[in-house]
């Protein structure tokens, strides 16, 4: 990844694990790593200090399960290797309820508190993924996804994406059926998505103030075509007020806080 503002290689030791977390955390604030991808794979290098881009230390974690704790300090080949090891005696659905999404919803928590930041965040729900991705090894298609379907979109002409992916791999971590529309979607392909689906969930992202107005002109054609559905709307330029005078029905002011509607409007749904 080139440095910027000045930056050069000169002046990083790559070999101080102090200095290079200052560089990958500048990278992900800077919006130079896409997705916090090598923020992550730093992180991976060093997994056994667990104290990494959180709060939580090694004390916090004692009561809990080894899996628990491997997702909570974003340890993801230790988390998979847990859960495969836990699956021999334990059923799939009986890990996912009492030990991945317990701990999601720990580092959720501690995230919406200013305890975690982002990057803890991705490395936890990248740590829920490999847990996930070996239960899935013993489940069929139809049991992949317990809950209802989330049609999810960076509104037409906006190609930032890195929030929509967030709230997207969140929302997989705890059991839905998401379908990822990519960037830049027209209304129309939204609109058609969601009544093949009948999904009672939509969720658009939108960076920049100049596509708002496809944002709204996407959820005026859901209002007509898909009345049932619930729509969340967020991303930089997005507000409460902003949403409800689009005529969102909800506004996710984080990945975090779109999870807890989503989670609100499947229970309504079953």
């Amino acid at each position: 990844m080139a440095l910027e503002n000045g930056l050069s290689a000169a002046i990083l030791n790559p070999f101080s694990a102090e200095m290079m977390k200052a560089y990958h955390t500048y990278c992900v604030l800077k919006g130079l790593d896409e997705n916090c991808s090598a923020y992550i794979g730093f992180a991976d290098s060093i997994e056994n200090d667990v104290t990494i881009s959180s709060s939580h230390t090694k004390s916090d974690l004692s009561d809990s399960s080894d899996l628990k704790a491997a997702i909570i300090s974003g340890r993801k080949e230790q988390a998979g290797k847990q859960c495969a090891e836990m699956l021999k005696t334990v059923d799939g659905m009986k890990i996912v309820q009492e030990y991945i999404i317990p701990a999601l919803d720990q580092v959720g928590s501690d995230y919406e508190s200013g305890k975690v930041y982002l990057p803890g965040l991705l490395m936890s729900a990248e740590s829920a993924k490999y847990a996930f991705e070996e239960i899935k090894k013993t489940m069929t298609s139809s049991d992949h996804n317990t809950k209802c379907s989330f049609v999810i979109a960076t509104v037409k002409g906006d190609i930032h994406d890195i929030g929509k992916n967030i709230v997207k791999l969140l929302l997989e971590n705890y059991g839905f059926d998401v379908h990822d529309l990519g960037k830049d979607v027209p209304p129309e392909v939204i609109v058609d998505e969601t009544v093949r689906l009948h999904a009672p969930l939509v969720g658009l992202s939108a960076l920049m103030t100049t596509t708002v107005p496809s944002m709204e002109e996407t959820i005026k054609l859901l209002r007509k075509k898909a009345p049932w559905t619930k729509v969340i709307v967020g991303g930089a330029v997005m507000t409460a007020d902003y949403a409800s005078a689009i005529g969102a029905d909800a506004y996710g002011k984080d990945a975090m806080d779109t999870v807890r509607y989503a989670e609100q409007i499947n229970a309504e749904f079953d």
